[in-house]
């Protein structure tokens, strides 16, 4: 009897290693290559509105993403999008001031650089 509960037991074991050590098929890596897109420069000065749902603290992950935005040409200013509550953050948007000549796709590719892949431009 007991030799029919540690058969289990490896087998259960077993069972979940395989599940744990393989992505769910929504997260699997994707081996066709990004299309390239032309950069679109903005013609005049204006602000934007980039989600960056990978950005998780207000502490270390924007930070992050300001400082790769603020070094993209023609960014003159990000920010944080208004939080509700100030000791979370669940809007994960942060404002983006810039001048003429900004590049929204480049700023983008430089946020992908940086680990922040699942970053969008909103309007």
């Amino acid at each position: 009897m007991k030799a029919i509960a540690y058969v289990v037991a490896v087998l259960a074991a077993v069972g979940i290693v395989i599940a744990i050590s393989s992505p769910p098929a929504s997260e699997t890596p994707s081996t066709a290559t990004p299309a390239t897109t032309v950069a679109v420069a903005m013609e005049s000065p204006g602000e934007l509105t980039m989600e960056v749902p990978g950005m998780h603290c207000q502490y270390a992950c924007f930070p992050r993403v300001k400082e790769t935005l603020e070094n993209a040409d023609g960014v003159a200013e990000v920010a944080l999008a208004e939080q509700p509550s100030p000791d979370a953050l669940t809007v994960k948007q942060v404002i983006v001031k810039y001048d003429e000549g900004f590049e929204p796709e480049t700023a983008l590719a430089k946020l992908h650089g940086v680990g922040f892949t699942d970053a969008v431009v909103m309007q």
